[in-house]
Parts: structure tokens; sequence; C-alpha cells
């Protein structure tokens, strides 16, 4: 590669790592929690779930139960399963009889508790690891504008991560093993940044091309719409997979009584190790109602073995059927796999810690890349105004990024001192406006050694109280959850206690 195309690369590399650092480390940091999500979800209620994604529970008694609070006759109602929850998300859509009240009309959305089967609506069930989950792409800024955001954000660290390559693709094997602490700054910053950013490639591509894929979709897919679909959008969900089948709803109740446990137990016994994970009920009490069951095979026995099966309540015929051993469509396959390797929901904790390391990793690449990019401007020939300039960029860059682990550590320990006032409304407030007073607060001081150092001491400080201060308030100590084999409960407090002693460690090691 010639000096002209190298110096290209290199700058549009710089310029474009700059231009999305902030919301990069954003996404990371809040996405390596975010693989923890249904475990902290689970440690915030103090409830222990069954490590399944199957649908067990008595799904006659969830309807009856539904019943009573919703006239259902003429709706689709959908029950899903999305992790390791007590929780379930339940939708009913507007009912199709002219004839219904004007409640029945009205579509809603709760979530229903699988053991005690109490409902509980989106923003009082909002919790920590939901924001934290959501916070990851942006969700918490207007729609679509989040959405957007986060995604052209993935789509410019994917032409970050190639043009970074193909700069260092001559010495890219001696690079990675040359790691220089004491030599010059500059030098420090660019051995770190370039060694962790090949130990991260793969998994830092997967998450631009998967986090591309998510977000922005829809305009990748936007000139298909308009070309070979002739602008018709339901076509395209309904290839995609996303919208199901209509059945002509005939508005007439049925005579009998449905038992839909029975067609939960036939999917099981047809496909023994298959998962449910969510149930369609369309034409709700309807002389036309169909009832759909979709879910996967254990992972452990097929990565991608989708399957779906449809019946008519009315003589119990299947109407559709497409079994998990079949061949799946490479388009089911591929966002399927998208899927799958994003939310690293395969291979249990260890694979999930790995790729929390991996994040937090991510995240110092980050940091290091924007050091690279103050030191290389810190020269003689650079005007002393200009140099200044840079300097508060950083300042300001590190203070907001490197404030979200005390307000994240800080958070945990809210949700469980403030619990009964726990809502969505309640950890907005307290996040945003935490994290805006530690940002102001380490700008103020202008010192980034003081940045880096309190940001990292403070953090681990509150993460050492986190298991402390859930013992006290729910007497689920970590030695009793583990006794109890509440392990999702024992792994939070587990977590941030091996998390602060090594962010603890790494803060004694920092010199000025």
């Amino acid at each position: 590669m010639d000096n002209r195309k190298h110096n290209i690369l290199f700058h549009t590399h710089t310029v474009s790592g700059i231009v999305i650092s902030v919301v990069l480390f954003i996404i990371f940091f809040a996405g390596s929690f975010s693989f923890f999500r249904d475990d902290i979800i689970n440690w915030e209620r103090n409830e222990s779930a069954k490590f399944s994604e199957n649908i067990s529970f008595d799904i006659n008694q969830a309807i009856d139960t539904i019943k009573k609070n919703k006239e259902l006759f003429g709706s689709d109602v959908t029950i899903e399963k999305l992790g390791y929850e007590r929780r379930v998300n339940v939708s009913i859509s507007a009912t199709k009889d002219t004839l219904g009240s004007q409640e029945a009309k009205t579509r809603s959305f709760f979530y229903l508790d699988i053991q005690n089967f109490s409902q509980h609506n989106y923003v009082s069930s909002y919790s920590l690891g939901e924001f934290l989950y959501r916070l990851h792409f942006l969700a918490q800024i207007k729609y679509p504008i989040g959405y957007y955001t986060a995604g052209f954000t993935a789509f410019f660290f994917l032409f970050a991560i190639i043009t970074g390559v193909l700069i260092h693709w001559k010495k890219i094997v001696s690079n990675f093993y040359v790691f220089r602490p004491m030599a010059k700054l500059k030098a420090m910053w660019t051995d770190a940044h370039t060694a962790l950013g090949m130990i991260g490639l793969p998994f830092q591509f997967v998450y631009a091309v998967t986090g591309t894929f998510f977000m922005i979709k829809l305009l990748l897919v936007a000139p298909n719409v308009m070309v070979i679909y002739n602008g018709n959008q339901k076509e395209l969900y309904k290839d995609l997979g996303y919208t199901p089948t209509n059945y002509e709803f005939h508005q007439q109740k049925t005579e009998k009584n449905v038992d839909y446990n029975s067609y939960l137990k036939k999917v099981q016994k047809q496909w023994p190790q298959f998962n449910t994970t969510k149930i369609l009920i369309q034409n709700f009490g309807d002389t036309n109602e169909h009832m759909t069951l979709e879910g996967h095979s254990d992972r452990n026995i097929k990565f991608n073995g989708f399957g779906k099966i449809t019946y008519k309540t009315s003589n119990q015929q299947i109407v559709f059927q497409k079994k998990p051993s079949e061949t799946t469509s490479y388009l089911e396959s591929v966002k399927n796999i998208l899927y799958r390797i994003h939310y690293g929901d395969y291979g249990g904790y260890l694979l999930k810690i790995i790729s929390f390391l991996l994040g937090i990793t991510s995240c110092f690449v980050i940091i290091s890349g924007v050091m690279i990019w103050l030191v290389a401007r810190d020269k003689k020939n650079v005007p002393e105004k200009r140099k200044r300039f840079n300097q508060k960029v950083v300042l300001i860059y590190l203070a907001i990024c490197l404030s979200m682990y005390p307000i994240t550590a800080l958070s945990f320990i809210a949700v469980k001192v403030f619990s009964a006032q726990m809502s969505q409304t309640f950890i907005y407030s307290f996040y945003f406006i935490g994290w805006l007073l530690f940002t102001v607060f380490f700008i103020l001081k202008k010192d980034i050694y003081f940045i880096n150092k309190w940001t990292l001491r403070l953090g681990s400080y509150i993460g050492l109280c986190i298991p402390i201060v859930n013992g006290i308030i729910t007497e689920n100590w970590i030695w009793t959850s583990f006794q109890h084999q509440q392990y999702q409960l024992f792994f939070i407090d587990a977590f941030w206690i091996c998390l602060a002693l090594t962010t603890l460690w790494i803060c004694s090691k920092n010199k000025k």
C-alpha cells in the first residue's frame, strides 16, 4: 500500500472513530451488562426462575386469569417467553367483533407472573436490567432517532474496523506481540489499542454487523420494498416472518371450552427436545379459532432448529407445520443466527462472561484510540490554543464515558433501597441525573488522571457495597442464595464482587 492510500485510510479510520466514540462507548458498556439482563431483573425482584426458555406453565389458568380483566372474544392473544424470567409477555389485539365493547376494541400489553398469575404493566415492571438493555441501542431517545443513531454508529464502527485492519495488515502479527509500557505515551497507547483491538476483532466485527442489521435493516431493505414488493411493506414483513398468517373471523362464539394445555402437550410429545417460546391464539373464542406454537430445538442439539405448528381448535387439525428437524430456509437461518450470536444466549454463563470481558475490552480500545488522538496532537508545532481545545474535548469525553461505571453501580443499590418507588420514571431520573452530576463534577476537576482514578475507585467501592445492601434489605445474602440454588441472584452478587475487586486492583496500578 502506497503512502497516499495509507494516509487516506488512516485519517478515515481516525475521523470515523472519533466521531462515534462517545456513542460507541455507551453502546458497548451498556451492552456488556445486557448479557446478564435476565439475571439483573431477577436479582432486582429477588426472584428465581428456571433456566429454561420453554413455556411449561398452565396455559388454561393463565387464559382464565386474563379473561377476568379483559374481554377476549375476537382478539388475537400472544404469550411469549423471552428469557429466564418468571414473567412472560402478553399482547392482546383489538377485537374483530363489531359488537364488542369499547374496551375490547383497544389493544393491551402486560406481563404475567407464571407462578401466581399476577399482572404487571410495563411502566411499573420496568427494571434496571431492561434499562441497560435498551440503553445499549439508545431506545431512551425518541423513536426512531435513537435506533437509527445506534444503527449508523454500528455501521461506522464496521467501517472503522475494516480501515483499521487494512492499516495494520502488513504488521498485524508482529504488532500484536508488541507492548511497550515504558516507552513514550503515544507508543504505549498505540500498542494497547492495536493488541486489544486484534484480540477483540472477531467479537467487534460480529457486533458491528449484527448491530447494523437490527437497527437500520428497514433502511437497508427499503430499495427492495419499492422495487420487488412495489411499496407493499406488509408483504415484506410476511416473507421475513414478522407477520403471522391471517385467518378469517366468523363472528360466531364456539360452544365448547378449549383445552390449550393439550396442544402444548402434543407438541412436547411430537418434538421431545423442543422449547415452545411463543403461543398465538387467533380469533379467540370464535369457531375459526387457531392456535400457533413457535419455538426452537435445544441449542446443544441443533443451533438453528426453528419450529412452528398451527392447529384449528374446533377440530384439532394441523393447519400448518414446520418441523424443527427440517432444513430452515436461508432467510430464516440468517435471521435466527444473527439474533443468537448477538445475544450470546446459547453458551451459558461462560459465554456471557467472555462476551462481557470482550465488551469491556472494546470500551478500552475506544478510549485508547481517543488517547492516541490526543497525544499525537501534543506537539511543539501545535498552537497552545489548539492543545487546550483538544485537551478539553478528551476531558469531556472521558468524563461522560467513565462516569457510567459509578452511576451503574450506584443504580444497582438504588433499585434495592427504593424498591417501593421503583418505576420507569424513577430509573430514568436516577440514572441520567446521577450520570450528569458525575460528568459535571469530573469535567470541573480538569484532570484526566483524576477522572480515570476516581471513576474506577468510586465504581469499585460502590460495587463492593451492592451484595451487602442486597443482603441487608432482602436478607438473601450471597451464601444464602447459593444454598437455596438461586443461582441468578448469587451470580449478580458474585459478579459485582469480582468486578469491583478487579477494577480496584487496576486503580491501584495506575500512575500519573
